[in-house]
């Protein structure tokens, strides 16, 4: 393409015909000719003669030709660059090299990312061995020094550390380093250097194990703290966030250094700076917070946050003081005064009881202070700790504070965040000190509500929904019964409030209302019963809202949410009176299924879940009267199955599938189960769709074997070649590194568990026809060996559990399999062991289990 140059500047034109002509022509130039397009848009991007703004585009284009967000679009892009005759290439990376010597900024630092993107693609297939060695050179070029750093920084960002080589990581360190140093006099050198380290950390482990260069780090990254410029200072406290979160075992020697920074940071320096300092904190915090419920801490805790309490809780609380005018209307606000406390509540869970006495003291002097913000950070310190300490200690403290917290709610003269943040503290109080609230003060505390939820500003008004929610929840269920009516009365006109719009009030109001619901005793079921016409009306209505915006479209879907959510707990909570359930649905279940299946049939995903959670409350309601609504629900039942996006409304459809066996069982026509199976078999094995639905689907074969019985039979051989295939897989990766992560161990538990729950399903199922189990059965207990073959500390007592319920049912149902269990050993082991266990729930399904196999292997001995 001859004129480069013309095009990019076409690119940039205002006149809109113009600008797609070019850009229609670069993205065919692109298409057509990749090494072409390549080389001459880097060309471009060197040439110093150019205008700075074409130069600039250049270096975009090129970046945008080697990265995308869609993973297989990205992976395209690089196979296309890795197709390039190698000659090429190397023309290209030495054009690109060279522009980081640039003298205009644009052009180098477009070029540095550029370089990024092809080091992702090449350093770890060892593919560009010259690029650090080049790049370690240009450190001693004063014009290339930061850009280089930048590539560097650039590349560490998009690099997985796994496949680089150590030498590459000591020599991008070395750079680094070199480039932060306290002696580097352009602090734009020093920022693009140190936000490189920031980005190359994780690469860091084996430097870390190394006194030397663990200590030059420290120092180097200590020092830029210090540094005139503030972004460098924020961006090097940024890096010693990162350090404690990922070298936490090595930073003893370090933290009373690191201590007396980060409080002059947070006392004396810019927001941006103080905010990171705050973080250093909370990132400790979160580290050294107790595990068990008895608060001690991990053994590979260092107890830097309890060493640093006398001087650190000071500083949390001068940072409360530090709030902005109005923040409280701005749910998205961070600063100063929000981390502090954000901190101090983390402190108060590493600590418990010893952050009392340190707060006490700052509250009962600034709670009735003159200045507004005394009184409101007394208040957000007061709330902050109500969650650690053990609550016994924080009850007398919270019944002696509740009257000056109600004062400052109600006060008309109070300041805006002041009762913003007594609202808060007081939905902590319910949360976590819910003792306090009592049938004597229960009537005084809800009349303060209720003049909230009417008259408060709806900041206030959400935090005392927060509050009735809590009390629901965390109360006794007696507690609020006798206050039932008013309650939902008052939410209900807080939700439709003139100045709900735009604010989450109406959400929180009908949330409190679906918990209040549910909690409350079976005394308020008369009272419910008369709640679910006026949820039904409200609900019609949002179906004659205009849509014709997408503003519009989402208000109608998040209306629909809240209303198909307190249906569904109006419909659970009658379920529970066999006179007032009939009555329900005597009465309302045609028009409640009419609604959910206009809602379902909106097409908006946010309230998919909803209506379908509300259909399933309706299945579990009316058992197999349901039946009369299947052919109608089937459509959408089944698109639920199929949507690998929007995994929730998958997951809850499969769930709802549950409850249909549970509900009808042989009654669904065979047509109907055969597409139902047919899509869960599917969806098991794909591997688009999330993987937390997928132990839901596994249990739910079990479910429809209860259910179909001897019908089941014809989808057995393929069941159970998908559960074989599933228990083979979660053994695999019993041998990846990723097991020892908690979130990973949590996911293969459940897999394993949803497994032998279809299996004991299936047993029970198919009883009468236990000759087609035979063949499964060796590896069936194949599998329960596998369980039983890891310490038993480390044995997940669900999972334990499962098995032994599997074993008891197979011994029962494959009478030839008793024999066989008794006498194998790993298997007694583990069900003996499991006798043993403290878990009351394991310990009486494995002596089922060995009783079951037992008493069948004596008979047949």
């Amino acid at each position: 393409m001859a004129d480069i140059t013309g095009l990019l500047v076409s690119a940039q034109n205002p006149d809109p015909n113009i600008r797609k002509q070019a850009e229609d022509a670069i993205r065919g130039f692109q298409a057509s000719d990749p090494g072409g397009f390549f080389f001459q848009f880097a060309s471009e991007l060197a040439k110093e003669d150019k205008p700075a703004e074409v130069r600039t585009l250049a270096g975009l284009l090129l970046k945008n030709a080697l990265d995308a967000k869609d993973e297989a679009r990205k992976n395209e892009l690089w196979e296309t660059w890795k197709a390039l005759d190698p000659q090429l290439k190397l023309q290209i990376k030495s054009l690109l090299l060279g522009t980081l010597h640039s003298p205009v900024k644009q052009a180098s630092h477009t070029s540095a990312q550029v370089v990024a993107k092809v080091a992702t693609i090449e350093l770890p297939l060892a593919l560009w061995p010259e690029l650090v060695p080049t790049l370690l050179q240009n450190m001693n070029v004063p014009l290339a020094r930061q850009s280089t750093l930048e590539a560097l920084g650039y590349s560490c960002e998009e690099l997985n550390a796994v496949g680089l080589e150590q030498g590459v990581v000591d020599s991008i360190l070395t750079a680094v380093v070199q480039g932060m140093r306290k002696e580097e006099p352009d602090n734009d050198v020093r920022l693009a250097a140190t936000t490189a380290l920031l980005n190359a950390l994780t690469f860091a482990q084996a430097n870390f194990q190394k006194d030397a260069e663990r200590n030059y780090v420290m120092q180097v990254t200590c020092e830029a703290t210090q540094c005139a410029d503030m972004r460098v200072r924020r961006t090097a406290f940024e890096c010693l966030v990162r350090i404690h979160s990922e070298y936490y075992e090595h930073m003893q020697q370090y933290i009373q250094d690191v201590f007396n920074l980060t409080v002059k940071a947070a006392r004396e320096d810019a927001e941006e700076v103080a905010l990171q300092a705050i973080e250093l904190w909370s990132t400790l915090c979160e580290y050294e917070m107790p595990e068990d419920i008895d608060g001690e801490p991990s053994e590979d805790s260092k107890n830097y946050v309890k060493q640093a309490l006398p001087g650190l809780v000071p500083m949390l609380l001068d940072s409360l003081l530090k709030q902005e005018e109005g923040q409280e209307a701005d749910e998205g606000t961070w600063n100063l005064s929000m981390a502090g406390g954000t901190c101090l509540g983390l402190v108060a869970n590493t600590v418990g009881d010893q952050v009392i006495g340190l707060v006490l003291p700052f509250v009962h002097q600034a709670a009735n202070m003159e200045d507004w913000r005394y009184r409101e950070a007394a208040l957000m310190a007061f709330g902050s700790i109500l969650d650690g300490p053990r609550p016994e200690n924080l009850q007398p403290l919270v019944t002696e504070s509740m009257v000056l917290l109600l004062e400052r709610l109600k006060d008309p003269n109070e300041n805006p965040y002041v009762k913003d943040t007594a609202a808060w503290t007081i939905a902590r109080v319910c949360e976590f000190v819910p003792r306090v609230i009592t049938p004597t003060n229960l009537n005084d505390i809800l009349l303060h509500f209720f003049q909230a939820l009417e008259q408060a500003a709806p900041t206030v008004a959400i935090k005392i929904c927060w509050a009735i929610s809590f009390l629901a929840t965390e109360s006794d269920g007696n507690l609020l019964t006798p206050f039932f009516q008013q309650i939902v009365q008052r939410l209900l006109t807080a939700a439709e409030r003139p100045d709900v719009e735009h604010t989450n009030l109406r959400s929180a109001a009908y949330n409190a209302l679906s918990e209040v619901v549910h909690c409350t005793n079976d005394d308020t079921i008369p009272i419910c019963i008369q709640l679910m016409l006026p949820m039904i009306q409200k609900l019609q209505l949002t179906l004659s809202l205009p849509t014709t915006s997408n503003e519009e479209r989402q208000k109608q879907a998040d209306m629909q949410a809240l209303f198909c959510g307190v249906l569904q707990v109006l419909i659970q909570k009658l379920e529970t009176s066999k006179d007032f359930c009939r009555q329900m649905i005597t009465t309302y279940a045609d028009q409640l299924m009419t609604l959910f299946l206009q809602v379902l049939a909106c097409n908006a995903n946010s309230v998919q879940e909803d209506a379908m959670q509300a259909i399933a409350a309706l299945v579990q309601a009316m058992g197999a009267e349901f039946q009369k609504y299947m052919e109608a629900f089937y459509p959408f039942l089944d698109k639920g199955l199929k949507n690998f996006q929007e995994y929730q409304v998958c997951n809850v459809a499969v769930g709802t599938v549950g409850d249909l066996c549970r509900a009808l069982g042989a009654q669904l026509p065979p047509a109907m189960w055969d597409q139902i199976v047919l899509a869960l078999l599917h969806n098991v094995s794909s591997p688009t769709l999330h993987r937390s639905v997928k132990p839901a689907i596994l249990s739910c074969f079990g479910d429809i074997a209860l259910a179909l019985q001897g019908g089941f039979e014809k989808y057995l051989a393929h069941v159970m070649t998908m559960l074989q295939h599933a228990s083979d897989a979660s053994k695999e990766l019993d041998g990846d590194e990723l097991t020892q992560d908690e979130e990973e161990m949590e996911h293969i538990n459940a897999l394993r568990t949803s497994i032998l729950e279809a299996y004991a399903g299936i047993f029970q199922g198919l009883q009468a026809q236990v000759h087609t189990l035979k063949p499964y059965v060796e590896h069936i207990i194949l599998f329960t060996q596998h369980i039983f073959s890891f310490p038993v500390e480390d044995r997940d007592d669900g999972v334990v559990s499962a098995a032994c319920g599997v074993l008891g049912d197979m011994a029962q149902r494959i009478q030839e399999a008793a024999p066989f269990l008794a006498q194998n050993e790993k298997v007694k082991a583990g069900l003996m062991e499991a006798k043993n266990s403290d878990n009351e729930d394991l310990k009486k399904e494995a002596a089922w289990a060995v009783s079951c196999i037992e008493r069948v292997a004596g008979k047949l001995a």
